[in-house]
């Protein structure tokens, strides 16, 4: 990511990090805001101005420490060292919660957040997993801050616990000769290359995901993938299969050993919808009426019809191809 503009709290400037990346950005214009949460002047933007947005950098301090529980990967979800994201995804969940403004927000508290993930890790009876990516992509917010080298150096003091995140990018070579200690798990998310280039603008190919994946088995990160989100365009059977013959030839036998697999299907929303018509007016359109219904206020997922015939298919595939890793959920 290359910034065109900070907007920051001042508070932020009292941290070590804050004050690191003003220097870093001293060359960009720096505006003083009242809170990350609630920018104005952002906020009545048009949606056509998305993508620009996407290159303002809102730097600031986490208030919020609170964990939440969490039965997939983890134990519990943790607000962490971002939220957000420069990448633009269209279906991306952090647009329902943000609408326009889920660009990416850095928060310089990184010592108090580390302190608590380290004392509830002492004072538990059994090894937890908190999962420290869920708001925003940490291997990107790392090419910015350092923040995930930071973190997994200082994390790898603990006797108990592990992190995890998901990315869907390919810079990982900062993390590489790092004394990990078996305590972080890194899973990549994988798609089509057709789907990551149509639809999810701005993140590494997928080859390039496939060889950080294998890098990171290598060095002996615990790792996984996910297979999401699993995007039901026109063409699917004859793109996810194809996806699954490309994992199947090209993932190390290390990576294979040690992997396990999430299966997530896309969920969309009228936000989605209105934002990407003016922001990405050429774009694919990911609504399909035909196979989609109304889940909750706003959002749509697939039909159960739909789903479950594509949950059956990748079922087979992944047996065929990958029949030694195991998908431990599918939602």
């Amino acid at each position: 990511m290359v910034p065109d503009k900070i907007f920051y709290e001042p508070a932020a400037l009292d941290y070590k990090l804050g004050q690191k990346l003003k220097t870093k950005f001293e060359h960009l214009p720096w505006i003083p805001i009242e809170s990350h949460n609630n920018i104005e002047a952002l906020r009545q933007n048009e949606n056509r101005e998305f993508a620009r947005m996407k290159r303002h950098l809102i730097i600031g301090v986490r208030k919020s420490l609170t964990y939440t529980p969490n039965q997939k990967v983890s134990d519990y979800l943790v607000p962490y060292t971002s939220s957000g994201c420069s990448a633009m995804c269209l279906y991306c969940y952090l647009v329902c919660n943000y609408n326009k403004c889920s660009y990416l927000r850095l928060f310089v508290n990184r010592e108090q957040m580390m302190e608590k993930l380290l004392k509830t890790a002492r004072n538990s009876e059994k090894d937890l997993v908190f999962e420290i990516g869920s708001n925003s992509d940490l291997v990107l917010e790392n090419t910015i801050t350092g923040n995930l080298e930071w973190t997994i150096e200082r994390f790898s003091l603990s006797e108990r616990s592990f992190l995890t995140f998901p990315t869907k990018f390919d810079h990982i070579d900062s993390l590489l000769p790092l004394n990990h200690r078996g305590r972080i798990i890194m899973r990549m998310s994988m798609n089509p290359q057709e789907i990551i280039q149509k639809v999810e603008f701005g993140t590494s190919s997928l080859h390039a995901r496939i060889e950080a994946l294998n890098r990171m088995g290598d060095a002996g990160y615990k790792i996984g993938m996910l297979i999401a989100p699993i995007v039901l365009v026109d063409n699917w059977q004859t793109l996810y299969a194809q996806l699954i013959d490309e994992l199947a030839n090209s993932l190390s036998e290390t990576t294979k050993k040690q992997l396990f697999i999430e299966m997530i299907f896309m969920t969309y929303s009228y936000v989605h919808r209105a934002i990407n018509v003016e922001a990405f007016p050429n774009a694919v359109e990911l609504y399909d009426k035909s196979l989609m219904t109304g889940r909750g206020k706003g959002k749509y997922c697939y039909r159960p019809e739909a789903r479950t015939e594509a949950e059956q298919f990748l079922r087979e595939q992944l047996e065929q191809k990958l029949k030694n890793v195991p998908i431990i959920y599918v939602v």
